[in-house]
C-alpha cells in the first residue's frame, strides 16, 4: 500500500503549492462541516491531501474548529500519513522564532472541545502515551533538515484553549514547572483523534515568538507574530514539498502500531453498540467495524 500524505495547514499556511492535478473539494461527514474543502493532488508521483486548519482566510478560530470533522475528512479520503504544521510560541532561548519543533509529547490544557469519536453507545480507549508516529516525525525531520531549516528534534507542546494569550503566571508555569517546550492552541484534540482514527500522525511547531516570559522580549507582539509567520509558511511548503520522496515506498505497517490503535480499544459489547454510533464511524473505526462482519 502506498501512503497517502496528509498536511493540516496552520496560521499562515492556507494551500501546498506544485499539485498536479490540484483541486478542491467538498468532504462530508458525519461530524459536520471541516474547515474548508479538502485540496486533492499528487506531488512527485504521490497522492496528497491539504487542510487548511482555520480555513482560508482565516475564518476559524481555535476553539471552534471542528477537529473531528477535520480528521474524518481526512481519514475518508484515504490518508495514511499525517502531517500538522501549527504556529507555536517558544519556552526556550534556544528555540528562537523561525525555527521548526518535531513535536513528541502534548500536555492538553484545552476544555472547550469535542475530544473523542466515541461515546455512549460505543465505548473506546486508545492510548496516546506516545502521541505522535516516530516515523512520520523522522521524515519530517529529514525534511526540514534537507530544506536547511533549522529545527529541533523532539519537544513538549502545551495545548491552551485560547484565543487569548498567556498571562505572565502562567507561561512561567508552563515553562518552569511543567518543563513545556512550546505553546499553541491546535494540536489538541487533533493528534488524540488522529489516534483514534488510526492515522499516523507528526507535529511541526513553527516558532513565531517567545511567549511572554522571556525577560528581553515581554508579552507577544502581534506585528512581529504575522511578520514571522510569513517567512515560517514558505518553510513549511518547503518542507510538504519534501516528504514525497522521504513516503513515497511501498508503505509497510506503522512501527508505533498507529494504524492499529483500535485493536483492544472497543469495550462495548458486541450486541450492545448502537447502530447510529457504529454508522458515524464508518471511516474513523471502518476497519475494526469491518472485522467483525
Amino acid at each position: 500500500m502506498d501512503s497517502i500524505i496528509g498536511v493540516i495547514g496552520g496560521s499562515g499556511v492556507y494551500d501546498i503549492e506544485g499539485l498536479e492535478g490540484a483541486e478542491w473539494r467538498e468532504v462530508e461527514t458525519p461530524w459536520g462541516r471541516p474547515s474548508d474543502q479538502l485540496l486533492f493532488g499528487r506531488l512527485d508521483g504521490v497522492s496528497m491531501v491539504f487542510l487548511p486548519r482555520h480555513g482560508r482566510g482565516h475564518v476559524h478560530a481555535p476553539s471552534t474548529i471542528n477537529y473531528r470533522a477535520n480528521i474524518d475528512a481526512m481519514k475518508r479520503s484515504g490518508v495514511s500519513d499525517l502531517v500538522s504544521v501549527s504556529a507555536c510560541g517558544s519556552f526556550r532561548d534556544e528555540l528562537a522564532p523561525g525555527d521548526f519543533v518535531v513535536v513528541d509529547q502534548f500536555i492538553d490544557r484545552t476544555f472547550a472541545r469535542q475530544k473523542s469519536f466515541f461515546g455512549d453507545g460505543f465505548v473506546a480507549h486508545v492510548s496516546v502515551a506516545h502521541p505522535t508516529c516516530s516515523r512520520l516525525g523522522a521524515a519530517c525531520l529529514a525534511a526540514a533538515r534537507d530544506e536547511g531549516i533549522r529545527v529541533h528534534d523532539g519537544g513538549t507542546y502545551l495545548a491552551m484553549e485560547g484565543p487569548q494569550f498567556s498571562t505572565l503566571a502562567e507561561s512561567r508555569m508552563y515553562r518552569e514547572v511543567w518543563g513545556c517546550d512550546v505553546i499553541g492552541m491546535t494540536n489538541m484534540p487533533e493528534a488524540k483523534l488522529a489516534r483514534e482514527a488510526e492515522i499516523c500522525y507528526a507535529s511541526v511547531a513553527m516558532i513565531t515568538d517567545y511567549d511572554s516570559w522571556h525577560p528581553d522580549h515581554g508579552e507577544v507582539d502581534i506585528a512581529q507574530v504575522i511578520a514571522t509567520l510569513g517567512a515560517n509558511a514558505q518553510k513549511a511548503r518547503n518542507l510538504v514539498a519534501r516528504l514525497p520522496g522521504l513516503l513515497s515506498a511501498g508503505r509497510k505497517p506503522c512501527p508505533d502500531g498507529c494504524d492499529r490503535a483500535l485493536d483492544f480499544a472497543v469495550l462495548t459489547a458486541d450486541g450492545l453498540q448502537d447502530p447510529v454510533a457504529m454508522a458515524r464511524l464508518d471511516a474513523v473505526a471502518g476497519r475494526v467495524l469491518a472485522a467483525k462482519g
